[in-house]
């Protein structure tokens, strides 16, 4: 999908990503397939997650750069990670 991954910082229970896409591509098909790809993944790597129906939620936040720096999102994604 020609996605790059700029910066991303987990937390317990989400996910802060920061990502370059072409813009043909939507937020709601990006998230669709990150979801699926990752869901994917820890199922194959954690058995015991394959009882679950979901693991994830059908919701999301997407915000487009515009009024801040690419590195001023970046420096707060991977702050992310040291708060609280």
């Amino acid at each position: 999908m020609e996605i790059v991954i700029v910066a991303l910082e987990c937390d317990k229970d989400h996910t802060h990503m920061f990502l370059h896409a072409l813009p043909h591509l939507s937020p709601s098909n990006i998230m669709a397939k990150i979801k699926g790809v990752t869901s994917k993944k820890l199922r194959e790597e954690f058995p015991h997650l394959r009882h679950l129906p979901s693991l994830w939620t059908r919701s999301y936040f997407v915000s487009t750069e515009g009024n801040v720096s690419s590195e001023t999102i970046k420096r707060y994604v991977e702050q992310q990670k040291t708060r609280g």
